[in-house]
């Protein structure tokens, strides 16, 4: 086991978008579990949209920081976890941290799915996707879906999913040809478009010309604009992030056409994942057999080693990952 731990704080509040300055490497000795606690070793960890606005405030400076981890258990005084268990928990951003077992959940082994699934498509990302779906927008079979960062993390599941639920159509914006090509030629969406090649209601009303019922809007401001004018009566939209304004000053003016919510009887909702784990146990049993029969895929975007992990943070809120960003610290 190596000798040193390290970490990562954040020692300054961002103005605009972080350049990486806000962050701080920490090293220290492994910590040592106590009585009811185990010692895990870090192997995968999770960068996630929500971050930034972490460190506007939710973050404390010059303390350890929260992420979704998978670490595998190296020293266990508890009987709740054992040496070599395989677990989630939520002290990510370094290499070590103790646990207890009430904080963490054990990996199930299931055939043909890996580890880093459970950051992905089976863990919060996923989560949120299913969740948009199912409880907020309550897609129904047949129905036209319209994902915006749809090659990133939560997007390239919330495509999939929305074909496993019989969605009709499904429609994705993204930020380059290449994901583009990515959507339509590896998720099946039924087309997709790059937002910077030209007005994104022009291009939106071209891939989806009878409109659309139900928005995963991971983006908000202009992308939210859109959609409200292509949507169908009774359409819904299920708020998950928007990336678009994280780094603004101030907050950017309310969509234009806001009001014809009122005239289409739109529903728009956000959400927070948090308060919906209780679906997890559905969202395996649907991608399970999926993720096992290769219809489903599981993109990462993988940064190797710890050292790497801010660059992975900056490099995800510019969208230089497709599917879902995570760094694997050693080897699982």
């Amino acid at each position: 086991m190596p000798q040193t731990a390290r970490s990562v704080q954040q020692v300054s509040r961002p103005s605009g978008r972080p350049t990486g300055a806000e962050f701080r490497f920490v090293d220290g000795p492994v910590p040592a579990p106590g009585p009811g606690t185990a010692l895990v070793e870090n192997v995968l960890l999770s960068v996630d949209p929500y971050m930034r606005e972490n460190m506007d405030g939710d973050w404390a400076l010059a303390a350890p920081l929260e992420g979704r981890s998978i670490g595998r258990v190296t020293a266990s005084r508890t009987h709740g976890l054992t040496e070599g268990d395989l677990v989630f928990h939520r002290q990510g951003w370094r290499t070590h941290a103790v646990v207890r077992p009430e904080e963490v959940r054990v990996l199930p082994q299931a055939p043909g799915v890996p580890a880093e699934a459970y950051l992905g498509i089976l863990g919060g990302t996923g989560l949120t996707a299913y969740v948009a779906l199912t409880r907020i927008a309550r897609i129904e079979p047949g129905e036209t879906v319209y994902v915006s960062a749809a090659a990133g993390g939560v997007g390239s599941a919330a495509g999939q999913l929305a074909r496993l639920m019989g969605a009709g159509r499904v429609v994705g914006s993204a930020g380059s040809p290449a994901k583009v090509r990515f959507l339509v030629e590896e998720l099946g969406f039924d087309a997709a478009f790059d937002h910077r090649e030209g007005r994104l209601a022009e291009q939106l009303a071209k891939a989806a010309p009878e409109g659309i019922d139900v928005y995963i809007d991971n983006v908000g401001g202009e992308h939210l604009e859109a959609a409200i004018g292509a949507m169908r009566e009774y359409g819904r939209i299920a708020w998950c992030g928007a990336i678009a304004q994280y780094d603004a000053s101030e907050p950017p003016p309310a969509p234009r056409n806001l009001f014809d919510l009122v005239g289409k009887s739109i529903r728009l909702e956000g959400f927070l994942v948090r308060n919906h784990r209780d679906a997890q146990e559905e969202l395996e049993r649907l991608l399970l057999p999926a993720l096992a029969a290769g219809t489903v895929i599981d993109r990462h975007t993988v940064t190797e080693g710890f050292d790497g992990v801010v660059d992975a943070f900056l490099g995800m809120l510019d969208g230089r990952n497709t599917g879902k960003a995570t760094v694997r610290v050693v080897a699982s």
